[in-house]
C-alpha cells in the first residue's frame, strides 16, 4: 500500500460515517465502461461539489490491497450486479493534482517540474510495493512490469482536480505541454492503454480543451456542468437527498432549497451544493460559503470584461433574468474568451451560473450565489450596475413611503430602457421588468416569482428577512387594466394571505400603462395600499 498507488480505503472510511449521503451507485455507472472503448471518464464540476469525496470512494471500492466490504455492503452499490465483480479487483493509482502543485509552490519551484513530481511519486510507491521491480527506462515501462508481475491486474486511474495544472499554468505553455504529454501517454488509445488501464475517471473544474496540444486527451468520455447525462444525479445532493437531511436534522427544507438549490439536470432535477447544504446544517446558519480558492476562478475578473452587453447582462442576472446564452465553442480555458457567451459559459462550469439546456439560457441558481454577485459587482466599481443599484435601493424607499409618482417613474423607465418593443406587452417582460427595477432587494428581502397565494399566483413578492423591519410587498404590474384594477385583483384572489402568520406590514403595490396611449408614451401609474387584513 502505497500514498498513490493503492492508497488503500482509510479516505473513505473518514467520510462514510453516519451523515454520508450516499453516493455510491457512481460506482456501477464506472464498472459498466471497464475495460471497454469508453473505459476514459471526465466529470467536470464546480469547486465544493464532491470531488474528492467521489476519488475516495472510487480508490476505496477498486483497491486489491484491501478489503472495503464493510464500508460497502450496506450501501446502495451493493445491489448492483457488478457489486462482488470489481470489488477490491484492481490496482488504483489516485492522484490530486492540487497537491503537487502545492508542493512546487511551497518549494518556489516552477510548475514545470510538477509532471516529473507525479512521475517520481508514483515510481517511488512501485518500488516500495515491488522493491523486485526491475529496472525501466520509463515510469510507463514499470507500469507494465507492475502489472505483468501482479498476475496481469490492470490499473484504474483516479485523478482529482486533472484541470488544476492547466488553471495555474494558463500563461505557461511548456507546464501544460509536459503535464498532458504525461496524460497523453497513459490515456492516449494505444498498447500501454489497451493492456495496463481497466479504466480512468478524471474530475475537474473545467472539461477538456478541445483544440492545440490539449487534443492528446480527447479519447475521453466528458460529463459536464452544461450536459451531465447519466452522471447528472452525482454532481450534487438531489432534492429528495436534502429533504432527508433536513429531517433528519430539523432543518428548514423551504430556507436550504432557496439559498443552495438552483441547478437542475434532465431527469434529475433539483440539484444543491453539498458543501453549503452541510455547513448550513453543522453553523445552524443559511449564509454563504461560496469561498474563494484562487483568484483564477473568482467572480471578479469574469463580471468585468469589457465584451458588448457584459454589463446589461450582470444586472438582469442580478435581477433574477434567465438570460440567453451559445455555450457552443468555448474553448474551455480561463483565458480564450471571443465575447460575453464564453464568459458565461465559463460561470456556469464554475458553478456561478446555472444552465437550461431546454431554453439555452442561464440564472443566477441561488441566495448563496447572488450574494456573491453583489460583493463582486461592489468590489469591481461596475458603474453601471451600481447606477442601478442605487436607483433599486431608492425605488424601495419610494415604494415604502407610497411615493406612487416616483415609483411609476422608475417602472417606466426600466421598462423602456430594457424590454425591445416586440416583448414589451409580454407577461414574462413585465415581470423581469419588476425583477430588475427592484433587483437590490437581497439586502432586506427574498424574493418569490409566481407566489402561489390564495386564488392564484402573485406577480412577484419580496417577503423581508428575519432582521429586517421592511414590509412585505406585493407587486402586480398591468398593461390591459390601470393600476387601481392590479390592486383589486391582488385583493380578489386573496394574495396576501399565505403572507399573513409572518407578523409584518404588507403594501399592495399596483403598476400599470396604457399600451394604446395617442402619443405613443405608454406613460405608468402606480396605486400603493396598506392590507388590511379583515
Amino acid at each position: 500500500m502505497g500514498i498513490y498507488v493503492n492508497p488503500g480505503n482509510a479516505g473513505f472510511r473518514r467520510i462514510a460515517g453516519p451523515d454520508y449521503v450516499d453516493k455510491t451507485m457512481l460506482i456501477s455507472l464506472i464498472n459498466e465502461r471497464i475495460n471497454t472503448e469508453n473505459s476514459l471518464i471526465c466529470v467536470s464540476r464546480p469547486r465544493r461539489f464532491g470531488k474528492s469525496y467521489a476519488a475516495n470512494m472510487l480508490s476505496a471500492y477498486y483497491d486489491c490491497t484491501c478489503d472495503s466490504h464493510e464500508l460497502f455492503d450496506d450501501k446502495k452499490i451493493s445491489g448492483a450486479d457488478s457489486y462482488e465483480k470489481h470489488l477490491n479487483q484492481y490496482h488504483v493509482i489516485n492522484l490530486d493534482i492540487t497537491s503537487f502543485l502545492s508542493e512546487v509552490k511551497s518549494r518556489r519551484k516552477p510548475l514545470l517540474e510538477v509532471p516529473e513530481m507525479i512521475i517520481e511519486a508514483i515510481h517511488d510507491d512501485l518500488m516500495e510495493m515491488v522493491p523486485s521491480l526491475p529496472p525501466c527506462k520509463t515510469l510507463n515501462d514499470a507500469l507494465t512490469k507492475f502489472v505483468e508481475v501482479s498476475g496481469g491486474k490492470q490499473i484504474i486511474f483516479i485523478i482529482d482536480e486533472w484541470d488544476a495544472m492547466i488553471r495555474e499554468a494558463k500563461n505557461d505553455p511548456e507546464a501544460q505541454e509536459a503535464y498532458l504529454n504525461l496524460l497523453r501517454g497513459w490515456f492516449k488509445n494505444n498498447s500501454f492503454t489497451r493492456k495496463v488501464v481497466a479504466a480512468a475517471y478524471m474530475t475537474g473544474i473545467l472539461p477538456i480543451k478541445k483544440e492545440g496540444s490539449q487534443s492528446a486527451i480527447s479519447d475521453f468520455d466528458e460529463f459536464t456542468m452544461i450536459k451531465p447525462l447519466k452522471f447528472g444525479g452525482y454532481v450534487g445532493f438531489t432534492e429528495a437527498e436534502v429533504k432527508v437531511i433536513c429531517e433528519k436534522k430539523n432543518a428548514d427544507f423551504k430556507m436550504m432549497k432557496k439559498w443552495y438549490d438552483g441547478y437542475s439536470f434532465k431527469g434529475v432535477g433539483s440539484v444543491y451544493n453539498p458543501n453549503s447544504v452541510m455547513k448550513a446544517i453543522r453553523n445552524e446558519s443559511f449564509d454563504s460559503y461560496w469561498t474563494e480558492t484562487s483568484a483564477a476562478e473568482g467572480l471578479l475578473d469574469f463580471i468585468s470584461k469589457d465584451y458588448n452587453g457584459m454589463t446589461k447582462t450582470i444586472a438582469e442576472l442580478i435581477g433574477g433574468v434567465d438570460v440567453k446564452v451559445s455555450t457552443t465553442g468555448f474553448a474551455n480555458d480561463l483565458t480564450t474568451f471571443r465575447g460575453k457567451d464564453d464568459v458565461l459559459t465559463l460561470m456556469i462550469h464554475l458553478g456561478y451560473l446555472a444552465y437550461d439546456s431546454e431554453n439555452e439560457t442561464v440564472r443566477i441558481p441561488n441566495e448563496e450565489i447572488k450574494k456573491e454577485f453583489t460583493k463582486a459587482v461592489k468590489l469591481v466599481n461596475h458603474r453601471a450596475t451600481l447606477e442601478r443599484l442605487r436607483e433599486s435601493e431608492q425605488l424601495f424607499l419610494d415604494t415604502i413611503n407610497g411615493n406612487e409618482e416616483a415609483v411609476a417613474a422608475q417602472i417606466e423607465k426600466i421598462h423602456r430602457e430594457e424590454t425591445a418593443p416586440l416583448h414589451y406587452n409580454k407577461e414574462d417582460s413585465l415581470r423581469s421588468v419588476i425583477k430588475l427595477a427592484y433587483y437590490s432587494y437581497r439586502d432586506h428581502y427574498v424574493q418569490f416569482e409566481e407566489l402561489a397565494a390564495g386564488e392564484g399566483y402573485a406577480d412577484v413578492a419580496y417577503i423581508p428577512r428575519h432582521d429586517s423591519e421592511w414590509p412585505a410587498l406585493i407587486i402586480e404590474l398591468k398593461w390591459k387594466q390601470d393600476a387601481d384594477t392590479a390592486i383589486e385583483q391582488i385583493l380578489r384572489k386573496k394574495y396576501p394571505d399565505v403572507l399573513q402568520n409572518f407578523g409584518t406590514k404588507i403594501l399592495l403595490v399596483g403598476i400599470s400603462y396604457d399600451k394604446d396611449a395617442a402619443d405613443q408614451s405608454k406613460k405608468h401609474t402606480c396605486r400603493i395600499v396598506p392590507y388590511q387584513s379583515e
